[in-house]
């Protein structure tokens, strides 16, 4: 029996949606819904210091404006603590997971940066540590990566190829404070949540062959990944919560849904000019091979092209 082509969103209620968030719910949204397909949202509110609900009322009511409804009920990571300490379980029970007591600082002080993207590559310090009792003091718990190249073929960026051990490393997947950490909860939910299909910003590519490693090991289905490029403010710096004139709060009071669905299916080459659209009637029009693989600087001239659609 063939899965119901099912996407999702999952943003985290840290802030107000800012346009680049819009650009990937809709990327994301008309991919599924183009498939005849299901689209869920899930709130990542793990994090607790900086998650609010009230960011994630207004984030649902902003994704309503926008005319990108959701099926079914929204599901709160924040619920679902015993769902992940139970795959967690599963993991450390075969004796995957151990206690790393290096310190941030420990880390950037002993190991370089990965290539020029700034992440960096855990070594395996505390290893040795693996069924050892745990010391008197906060820890946060690894997973161990074989030594392997993971290989999957991206649905917009092509054939991807990662070396684990030198390009990821060991990761966590709980942290020092407890909490459960992105590459084990995503995983966990995607799986039970149906996903088939996740699309998702450029820069999280390298989760993926993570993901798919977790996902293996616990024996879950494989979704389809599909990464899209970044809108990227006049620095070449990918949008964030920070711009602030390029969140729905301020955006909203000066355009119409219809003319920001418009502007940024024309950023991705969906339509040939930026003309008030609703993403219902982009549907028949969408085409991942219409979107661009370069990330799109939006800073400079996003205003001019929302006043074009006006």
């Amino acid at each position: 029996m063939t899965a119901v082509p099912t996407g999702r969103f999952a943003p985290s209620p840290t802030g107000r949606m800012h346009l680049g968030n819009v650009f990937s719910a809709l990327l994301s949204w008309l991919s599924v819904r183009s498939q005849g397909g299901r689209w869920l949202l899930r709130i990542e509110d793990i994090d607790r210091d900086r998650s609010r609900k009230e960011y994630a009322e207004l984030l649902m009511r902003d994704l309503e404006w926008l005319g990108l409804p959701w099926d079914g009920e929204p599901v709160w990571q924040s619920e679902r603590g015993d769902i992940y300490k139970h795959y967690y379980d599963v993991l450390q029970g075969r004796g995957l997971v151990y206690p790393c007591y290096c310190t941030r600082h420990d880390l950037l002080a002993t190991q370089a940066p990965h290539e020029s993207d700034g992440r960096v590559v855990y070594k395996g310090t505390c290893r040795s540590l693996l069924g050892m009792p745990p010391m008197d003091k906060p820890a946060s718990m690894r997973l161990m990566v074989n030594d392997e190249v993971i290989s999957f073929c991206d649905g917009h960026y092509g054939e991807q190829s990662v070396d684990m051990q030198r390009q990821v490393g060991d990761f966590i997947i709980r942290r020092r404070d407890g909490a459960w950490a992105y590459q084990l909860v995503v995983v966990i939910d995607d799986a039970l949540m149906g996903v088939t299909e996740v699309v998702r910003g450029r820069d999280l590519l390298l989760s993926s062959p993570q993901q798919m490693y977790v996902a293996r090991l616990l024996d879950f289905p494989m979704p389809r990944f599909v990464h899209l490029p970044l809108l990227c403010n006049a620095d070449g710096q990918r949008l964030s919560k920070r711009d602030k004139s390029l969140d729905l709060g301020a955006l909203r009071e000066e355009h119409s849904s219809e003319e920001i669905i418009g502007a940024l299916a024309y950023l991705a080459n969906i339509i040939p000019e930026p003309v008030p659209m609703t993403a219902e009637r982009l549907i028949p029009l969408f085409n991942w091979e219409r979107v661009p693989r370069e990330n799109i600087l939006v800073k400079s001239d996003i205003h001019r092209l929302l006043h074009l659609t006006a």
